[in-house]
């Protein structure tokens, strides 16, 4: 099987419909960096200190990247190429976040990326999903794109936060502080104050 065609020499590539774009467009930065989050979830779904079910997860989540970046490589939803993501992965993402955020110690400061070497290197998949997110704004701001997309990458790097800190915990590895951090997460609203 040859792997090569040659008909990206010149600098661009086809996306979803066969239209052809420059390989560093917009559309093109958004979805490669998708690919390139979902690389890292790779290394993540290997780490030796991911235990099995979380690994399903990763795993999961790499299904979903790869239906996100499907997505942004088509110009606009038709019945020969629907988009794939929908409000469901973002309600499912919710409820993985809601699950693994009270679990570790409440912290009430920034942290650094790191701790053990499992959560570092979710923390790198967190800042690299940021990085996509903003690829997929500016494709946003450029053509119309599947919103799902972007509320789905939004979610994602509060979910990896939220899994940092949890593996974190599971290996008994202290998170990193920020020392010159003030109080960032925190509520003043008494229980009488919160708006029903």
């Amino acid at each position: 099987m040859q792997l090569y065609t040659r008909t990206g020499d010149h600098g661009t590539t086809r996306i979803i419909g066969g239209k052809s774009v420059h390989k560093n467009s917009a559309q093109v930065e958004a979805y490669g960096t998708v690919d390139e989050l979902n690389s890292i979830l790779g290394m993540v779904a290997a780490h030796g200190d991911l235990w099995p079910e979380l690994q399903t997860e990763i795993m999961a989540i790499q299904q979903y990247l790869f239906d996100c970046g499907n997505d942004l490589a088509t110009p606009g939803a038709s019945e020969r190429y629907p988009f794939r993501m929908t409000s469901e992965h973002v309600t499912w993402l919710e409820s993985r976040i809601d699950a693994y955020s009270d679990i570790p110690p409440v912290i009430e400061s920034f942290i650094l990326p790191g701790g053990s070497s499992l959560a570092a290197l979710i923390h790198l998949a967190r800042t690299v999903t940021r990085r996509a997110e903003r690829c997929t704004v500016t494709l946003q701001q450029k053509q119309a794109i599947n919103p799902a997309c972007q509320k789905f990458l939004n979610r994602l790097s509060d979910y990896f936060f939220a899994l940092a800190r949890l593996a974190n915990h599971r290996l008994g590895v202290k998170d990193v502080l920020y020392e010159r951090s003030g109080k960032v997460f925190h509520n003043d609203l008494t229980k009488d104050q919160i708006p029903k």
